[in-house]
């Protein structure tokens, strides 16, 4: 696949993806060579596994499952879920918890993949990464600073912020 190489071309395919500030990320990529592209879409993708905005189905989802299944991995979420629903608390308040968590893992999961910071003085040293590949999977280089670009992926725009309850 060939990927665009004008600015313009570049910054379309941003917009036609989803990106909130197409150019930027357009410009970003021809001017640094940073592979804005592959950040984006691993964080627009890493962001579908976040319970969705103003979704509230995974809750009820969750408890069906941890009903039928309530020694399965994972369970407990379903069954706290439905404990949480008996008293009253608020779904938007348990879906912001929620969402907020996750945010935060991918925030630091997203660091991690560049600076391990392992505090066994054996394996110091070691490093892992993220790469960029070529149609037969062989890296290209390694792409990074995902945790820079976390909030700004937010889908709801809002960069994790609450929203405003007036």
């Amino acid at each position: 696949m060939k990927l665009p190489r004008t600015e313009n071309e570049l910054t379309e395919l941003f917009r036609k993806l989803g990106a909130q500030d197409p150019e930027s990320w357009a410009s970003s990529q021809l001017r640094e060579g940073i592979p804005q592209l592959q950040r984006f879409l691993w964080l627009r993708e890493a962001w579908k596994l976040i319970v969705p905005d103003d979704n509230y189905d995974w809750m009820a989802a969750e408890i069906k499952r941890a009903e039928a299944r309530p020694n399965d991995p994972y369970s407990g979420v379903g069954l706290a879920l439905k404990q949480c629903l008996e008293r009253d608390i608020d779904k938007e308040a348990l879906n912001e918890i929620v969402r907020g968590k996750q945010a935060e893992f991918l925030f630091a999961l997203c660091y991690m993949l560049e600076d391990p910071n392992l505090p066994e003085k054996e394996v110091k040293n070691l490093c892992w990464g993220l790469f960029e590949t070529d149609e037969e999977g062989n890296p290209i280089g390694p792409f990074g600073g995902l945790h820079e670009s976390v909030l700004e992926t937010d889908p709801t725009g809002r960069e994790m912020r609450p929203k405003n309850r007036t």
